[in-house]
């Protein structure tokens, strides 16, 4: 029961969060800092993930970072090629997970 009552707490928390803008700015325009938002802080969440995921590569080592890097541009790659966030996801992670079980 107890989990029941959380994932409906979280589901709540998430609507609303979720239906808060629209709420407030059915009638007005949106400041201007919600543009920079809404344009700058993806990219930026983007680049740091990217740059924690390299964070613990060891180059010294066998297979040399490759795995890593070899998934990243074919990431970069895929979405260049077809602009979907999904192919590139599935296409970045399926090539890591095959380098590094042959790798």
């Amino acid at each position: 029961m107890h989990n029941l009552e959380a994932i409906l707490a979280m589901g709540l928390v998430t609507l609303l969060c979720r239906a808060t803008p629209f709420i407030f700015f059915m009638k007005r325009k949106p400041p201007a800092v919600l543009d920079f938002v809404q344009r700058y802080i993806p990219p930026m969440i983007m680049t740091i993930l990217v740059l924690n995921s390299f964070k613990g590569l060891r180059f010294g080592l066998a297979p040399f970072g490759l795995p890593e890097i070899a998934s990243a541009l074919a990431v970069a790659a895929l979405q260049l090629w077809r602009r979907n966030a999904l192919i590139s996801i599935v296409g970045g992670t399926g090539l890591y997970m095959l380098l590094i079980r042959v790798l």
